[in-house]
């Protein structure tokens, strides 16, 4: 994040007004999103569903968090250490959570296409929320430990002096850094691994589906947005080295780099989430616009009602009219 004298106002509000939108478009299509999975039972059962209903709830709150800081970093940066690091917590967790939440999903799919008998038995729902509750708990490690490296280098009257509140500020000795490299060493070595195999496998096997080659090709095309995601997430591992290596040949130009850093690796990797999980699924899209065309329904028909009440306040509609509204 930036602070606001680096930037000039024409150019902070610009990007204040682009990451506000973003973020606001991305929490209110990923809420139509868990609002259409809630109100159909038939996703309830299904594994698949669950999990990407996960990585949007993960999702909303850290767009959430992630866009009210970088606001305020503008507008009012300095927070009490306490109130900062409660923040971070829950920010840490759910960018940590991203990562393991597609490898988690790339092994889901991994058994579908690949294990389809085994399916059923191996990705029960009861199994499913246990690992959603795991990768949780995985992900809260790096925060928790963050927090016991403060108050064992910190007194406890640190957390009442107010700091400006960004991660470097409130993390900032030798054993943080040590710590930043052998999670991130830990993290990146799994889900690459994990997902070069499960990708490898998937790959093969669709490739190999002569009898449905329509399916495959769709296995296929998911895969690789699915890569692309996870490749913009995991970039922001290596974000901050990008970033001093770009702003060390560039440094006019630090403040545009570090905002094209933040906007490529957190806000446009979950733009895609929707087009590869649920838009491009038959089965969810269906359900979705069914939800829609009934929204669309109870608007006309409230309008309908307005209109009439005010051209004749004595007209009333038929039961017939009522009903309608009311059921939809």
């Amino acid at each position: 994040m930036n602070l606001t004298n680096r930037d000039a106002f024409q150019e902070a509000l610009v990007k204040n007004v682009i990451i506000v939108v973003l973020g606001i478009a991305i929490n209110c299509t990923n809420g139509i999103i868990v609002l259409t999975f809630f109100k159909n039972s038939v996703f309830h059962s299904d594994s698949r569903y669950i999990l990407y209903m996960n990585l949007v709830v993960n999702d909303m709150i850290l767009i959430f968090l992630s866009v009210t800081l970088y606001v305020l970093s503008y507008a009012y940066p300095f927070f009490k250490a306490s109130t900062c690091c409660s923040v971070l917590i829950i920010g840490s967790t759910t960018h940590m959570n991203t990562p393991i939440i597609l490898a988690g999903m790339a092994i889901e799919r991994y058994i579908a296409i690949c294990k389809p008998l085994h399916h059923a038995q191996m990705c029960t729902v009861r199994r499913t929320y246990f690992i959603i509750v795991l990768t949780w708990g995985v992900g809260f490690i790096p925060a928790l430990a963050d927090v016991i490296i403060v108050l064992a280098t910190q007194p406890i009257s640190f957390f009442s002096t107010v700091i400006f509140c960004f991660p470097l500020s409130l993390y900032n000795t030798q054993y943080h850094e040590e710590k930043v490299k052998v999670v991130q060493g830990l993290y990146m070595s799994f889900v690459w691994l994990t997902l070069i195999y499960t990708y490898v496998r998937i790959f093969l096997t669709a490739k190999a589906a002569k009898g449905d080659a329509a399916s495959a090709k769709k296995a296929l095309n998911t895969i690789s947005l699915h890569g692309i995601q996870l490749l913009l997430c995991m970039l922001s591992y290596v974000t901050p080295f990008l970033d001093l290596v770009l702003i060390t040949y560039f440094p006019i130009y630090r403040s545009k780099i570090t905002f094209l850093g933040y906007l490529i690796t957190n806000i446009i990797p979950r733009l895609l989430s929707p087009l590869i999980y649920s838009i491009r699924d038959q089965k969810f899209a269906k359900h979705m616009s069914q939800y829609f065309s009934c929204k669309i329904i109870i608007c006309k028909g409230k309008q309908k009602r307005r209109n009439l009440k005010h051209f004749s306040k004595k007209t009333k509609c038929t039961h017939e009219a009522c009903d309608d509204i009311s059921y939809h």
